[in-house]
């Protein structure tokens, strides 16, 4: 199972690929839906990423991947240019490790 990362920031790129996460950077919402597209159709693919950003491009489809399949999970990340971004990540790290940082 791999995972897969769409976004429109290039330093959650860059990010991801330092984690060993292969993506795509998407500019449109036809960009961002052909990649949704085309990792639900991948059977190796498992996760799906998607920065705030880039599933605000294409919430539709997002959600009606989510409702009608069970594969690939989809998960909604905060993304480098997003607002409030670093509290986002910093709610997120105390909710997993539970510790207030």
């Amino acid at each position: 199972m791999k995972f897969m990362l769409i976004t429109d920031s290039r330093d959650a790129l860059t990010g991801m690929r330092l984690a060993g996460i292969e993506g795509v950077l998407v500019h449109s919402a036809q960009e961002a839906e052909a990649e949704i597209k085309k990792c639900s159709d991948d059977d190796s693919i498992g996760v799906v990423l998607l920065t705030e950003g880039a599933a605000k491009l294409c919430a539709e489809t997002v959600d009606a991947i989510r409702l009608g399949s069970s594969r690939p999970l989809i998960v909604t990340v905060p993304g480098s240019a997003d607002e409030k971004s670093e509290d986002n990540i910093m709610r997120c790290v105390r909710e997993a490790i539970g510790i207030k940082i």
